[in-house]
């Protein structure tokens, strides 16, 4: 079975060619600030015993735009793994919000679509992005079945005390008003990593999903108990352009000062975050800055990382104490300074870095605690992308 795996995020798109059941990752490809200057295309393929590298600089207006190059390389005259479209048999979408109406992997329907479609309020740089990553790929691979892996899933086993709000009973009842979590994929697929690295099934594991978006889970026995992000991926963590956690007030205050509740909406989630601090989204360009000197992007570096070191705090008190910390996704994985700084003066929790380890890097699961910390401090690789795949195949080979 020929898995395409299409993980849309806000700025970016991740895709990979995976056979299954075997796992094997055929082609992957990534394409990198979408909408933005200096947008581009890293296409990766690994056939008949030669690997090949493509890149290319080009505009990537939106989505649309990255999806159509990425499927003309997929069957590119000179490094193209496929020879039509209907080589491929499945398309794996990831989806962010689910809501109450998906708890699990799905086909694709008509009435699938609509329902998606009608969550986009509730993540607005998402949904759309998936659900036109769903358009596109069924008019280029339209002999495939297309399936949707949603991101609210994994934390369906949160308990009511952790998605519950304390708002009148209705709201819930009625209109399932609740707290769902986000990047659920990655939150799964790395702490059942960890947790095979631990040989320990029943661990106690704080996973850091950094990349533009970014969250946090508290998972025990392999399964999410609390996680940082609630009825939109707008709350918990400072991310690329969305603000995490803030007085509801303020939004109030914002209306009052002559800004419509669209204008807030846009402000919050696409103005705020890193770039309302430092003019930039992204983490690459705010630690640049910061290394030439600008204040200001040291103190949105130092409030990132406060917020992380906030969230562990409290997620070691729901877990009744912690195995391991693991940091993923985009800048979890490349960025030692935000390693560095979210785990600082942590001693009196068990958790202590090996800044040599932290600075040096390395590949698979490493660790970068030092060898005296109580807590396991992991750098793990996610691959949203593979677990995507394994859930269509499971689902498609019942």
């Amino acid at each position: 079975m020929n898995v395409f795996v299409i993980n849309s995020g806000s700025s970016s798109i991740k895709y990979q060619l995976i056979q299954m059941p075997e796992a094997k990752v055929i082609c992957s490809g990534l394409i990198d600030r979408i909408g933005q200057e200096g947008s581009s295309i890293q296409h990766k393929t690994s056939h008949l015993g030669r690997e090949q590298i493509r890149n290319e600089n080009i505009l990537i207006r939106d989505h649309a735009v990255g999806l159509t190059e990425a499927a003309k390389l997929l069957s590119d005259e000179i490094i193209g793994v496929i020879k039509n479209p209907e080589e491929i048999h499945v398309v794996g979408h990831r989806v962010v919000h689910g809501g109450e109406s998906f708890s699990k992997t799905i086909v694709i329907t008509s009435e699938v679509k609509e329902e998606i479609k009608r969550l986009f309020p509730l993540a607005p740089l998402h949904n759309p992005a998936n659900y036109l990553g769903i358009e596109v790929a069924e008019k280029i691979f339209n002999k495939a079945k297309q399936v949707a892996v949603f991101d609210t899933a994994f934390h369906q086993t949160m308990p009511p005390v952790a998605y519950r709000y304390a708002i009148p009973k209705a709201f819930y009842d009625d209109h399932q008003i609740r707290a769902y979590g986000f990047h659920g994929t990655s939150h799964k697929y790395v702490s059942e990593r960890a947790s095979e690295y631990l040989q320990k099934k029943d661990a106690k594991i704080v996973t850091i999903h950094l990349g533009n978006g970014c969250s946090m889970a508290a998972v025990k026995n392999e399964a999410c108990v609390d996680t940082s992000m609630g009825f939109g991926p707008m709350n918990g963590l400072i991310m690329g352009t969305r603000t995490g956690d803030i007085d509801q007030s303020v939004i109030f205050h914002l209306v009052t000062l002559g800004h419509s509740l669209e204008d807030v909406n846009t402000i919050l989630n696409k103005k705020s975050g890193m770039l309302g601090l430092t003019g930039f989204s992204d983490m690459r360009d705010v630690k640049a800055q910061g290394k030439k000197g600008n204040q200001e992007t040291k103190l949105a570096y130092e409030m990132y990382a406060y917020h992380i070191k906030k969230y562990i705090g409290a997620y070691i008190a729901v877990l009744n104490g912690l195995d391991a910390l693991v940091f993923t996704a985009g800048v979890g994985e490349n960025d030692s300074l935000t390693r560095k700084l979210s785990t600082r003066n942590m001693e009196y929790l068990g958790i202590r870095l090996d800044e040599e380890k932290n600075e040096a890097g390395g590949k698979g699961i490493y660790e970068i605690n030092a060898a005296d910390s109580p807590v396991k401090i992991l750098v793990v690789p996610t691959n949203e992308e593979l677990e995507i795949a394994k859930q269509c195949h499971a689902l498609l080979s019942l």
